[in-house]
């Protein structure tokens, strides 16, 4: 164990920043720095530098500017990472974050599908504001720096400016993707006119919020609209040169062919699919061709997948070469947790004896990591940004705490990462240089007034839709 007071004073201007702090009830001052953290396991996930058992990050102004031993820390705030593992922030590329306050509204026969119809149309602005911070301040928690928020109940332009101004006080890179209205009729095409409103007040520059969130659409796709309705709809957001995100079926009939997508010009890199069980290795084999990413949402695909086996699906994606990243989907389907995501697909990710599946490679400890690090920065056009340790990228970078007891007494550490570590392990968050959990306890979110406010939304809308959701007295 390194000598802190012996540290600081070899250092001369450097200072150093235990791994446990005293943590006030409100959120404290998030501005950027100069960093230096300092003797951690580095899980680069940069393929040229691998793994470092024993490195530094530097990072200055939100970037990270060296990696390696005994990097030089004048003028610097040293994070002591002894006993830690230092890697990458997760990048979650599919969560309905405008839902996360209902995370508790199933029951056992009132499944996802029935809760959400009903209680989506009861969400106001200001409810949708509060889920999307209290969705944000849990994925922090959890080590997630990158979210896709796939927002498909955007209600009104008020409801797309309460999310907006969750992202600008969540600190968290992101894709906002402006969506339908739940439960819109299936034959009405989706209206655009507040994406471009939204478009040129936010996002003239490209990006909104200092860079960190950027804009997309999501659509509904063939299973939630008529032909007509969804063409309609993808030839509008094409025409507007945004990238675009559908749900591509969990269960039959296969609603997205994707020979046909590939005849308008709609698959690549700015196109993502999400779910997608139902895929025919013609349609694999089409996706690897062009570019075009998955996600994988692990949990969900278990629960509400009915075209088959997701194991064999995601086998053959990955023997197809289709970029596959990870996700949660919703969170009364699974938790925001990158650490569970990973350790379901690892643990099912194995051959499956008598189906397309026998004899292909399963999915490895450093498979899962990179498909909930860098794939996912991929997938959302982020890869120059985030995604891995890498000098000259932001500084989305997490430190977990290896001597904890479910961790303890160490080994190989990509290993540790996925198949033992949880979010409660996850000590340190910087996102885009800004330390935002720090001594195991968020510091950049006023956790006990987001908690309170949406649990004060929850019980509106849950009192509002009465019946099964109705609280108890």
């Amino acid at each position: 164990m390194i000598n802190r007071r012996t540290l600081a004073k070899s250092l001369g201007a450097a200072m150093v920043v235990p791994a446990v702090f005293s943590v006030p009830a409100a959120a404290e001052d998030t501005r950027r720095g100069r960093y230096l953290i300092r003797d951690g396991a580095v899980v680069t996930v940069d393929r040229a530098l691998g793994v470092l058992p024993r490195a530094d990050v530097l990072i200055d102004d939100g970037e990270i500017i060296g990696v390696g031993r005994d990097l030089g820390a004048r003028g610097t705030r040293v994070v002591d990472a002894t006993g830690m593992i230092v890697l990458p922030g997760f990048v979650n590329t599919h969560h309905h974050m405008w839902s996360a306050l209902g995370r508790n509204f199933v029951a056992d026969g009132f499944p996802y599908f029935a809760a959400k119809r009903a209680t989506s149309t009861l969400y106001e602005a200001e409810d949708v504001r509060r889920s999307v911070l209290l969705g944000l301040a849990e994925l922090a928690n959890a080590g997630v720096t990158t979210v896709h928020n796939w927002s498909n109940n955007t209600r009104s332009p008020a409801h797309a400016d309460a999310e907006l101004r969750a992202h600008r006080d969540g600190l968290l890179r992101a894709r906002f993707s402006y969506g339908h209205v739940d439960q819109m009729p299936r034959d009405v095409p989706m209206d655009l006119t507040d994406v471009d409103r939204v478009r040129q007040q936010y996002f003239a520059g490209g990006t909104a919020f200092g860079g960190l969130v950027h804009l997309g659409v999501c659509l509904r796709g063939l299973s939630q609209s008529t032909e007509p309705a969804f063409l309609a709809d993808m030839e509008a957001v094409v025409a507007r040169g945004l990238p675009v995100a559908i749900h591509a079926g969990q269960a039959p009939p296969r609603t997205v062919d994707a020979a046909d997508y590939e005849r308008r010009g709609w698959l690549g890199p700015k196109t993502l699919l999400c779910h997608y069980v139902t895929a025919l290795d013609s349609d694999m084999e089409i996706m690897a061709r062009t570019g075009t990413p998955l996600s994988w949402s692990p949990h969900s695909e278990f629960r509400l997948g009915t075209a088959g086996d997701p194991r064999d699906a995601l086998l053959r994606f990955r023997r197809a070469g289709v970029p596959v990243s990870l996700s949660s989907d919703a969170t009364s389907i699974a938790p925001s947790d990158m650490f569970e995501a990973m350790r379901l697909v690892w643990n099912t990710g194995i051959p499956w004896s008598g189906t397309p599946s026998a004899g292909l490679p399963e999915v490895g400890f450093r498979d899962v990591l990179e498909m909930a690090t860098l794939n996912g920065a991929r997938a959302l056009g982020l890869g120059d940004v985030t995604g891995s340790i890498t000098v000259g990228k932001r500084a989305d970078v997490i430190l977990v705490r290896a001597n904890d007891v479910n961790l303890a007494p160490g080994g190989l550490f990509e290993t540790t990462l996925v198949q033992a570590a949880t979010a409660a392990n996850v000590d340190t968050v910087f996102s885009d240089g800004r330390i935002i959990k720090r001594g195991g306890r968020l510091v950049a979110y006023d956790v006990e007034r987001i908690v309170g406010d949406a649990r004060a939304s929850s019980l509106r809308i849950r009192t509002a839709a009465g019946g099964i959701l109705t609280p108890p007295s």
